[in-house]
């Protein structure tokens, strides 16, 4: 879906390709503009809009055009791309939620009531934990739950 100037997944090759080209990992771009590493990669890969102080400093930090540096302050389509699916990692975790789901459900219901826990109001963490058996993933969902009201 394009409107004029270029698509999330356009955005997106451009800002990985020129990520590397920086050699920055997500977390030296994070600090450069000051914001956490989970908030800053989603919204370079075009999830979330940057206020324009924050746009422009990355920007100048991946040597993005004009167009990129005002698509990265729009309001994104938050759209699923079906193809990335099928990437392992996200699989992962859409066979992780299809395990575990009803679980997490019923255990949200029985602690807090009927409701459901926030993706707006919203946090997220990526740890990587040591462990003997390997090096652990540690992913943190943190979303303040909504109750049901009528």
């Amino acid at each position: 879906m394009s409107y004029g100037m270029t698509t999330n997944a356009d955005l997106r090759d451009r800002v990985l390709a020129a990520k590397q080209a920086a050699g920055l990992s997500w977390a030296q771009i994070a600090e450069a503009l000051g914001r956490p590493k989970e908030w800053s990669t989603s919204a370079l890969l075009g999830m979330h809009p940057m206020p324009a102080e924050t746009a422009a400093k990355a920007g100048s930090l991946l040597d993005l055009s004009a167009d990129d540096v005002a698509r990265l302050q729009r309001m994104p389509y938050r759209t699923r791309e079906p193809e990335l699916a099928t990437d392992p990692t996200i699989y992962r975790f859409h066979e992780a939620l299809q395990v575990y789901g009803p679980a997490l459900k019923e255990l949200i219901h029985e602690e807090f009531g009927d409701g459901i826990m926030s993706a707006i109001n919203f946090r997220l963490s990526v740890e990587r934990h040591p462990d003997p058996g390997g090096d652990r993933v540690v992913v943190t969902f943190d979303g303040k739950f909504l109750d049901y009201a009528w």
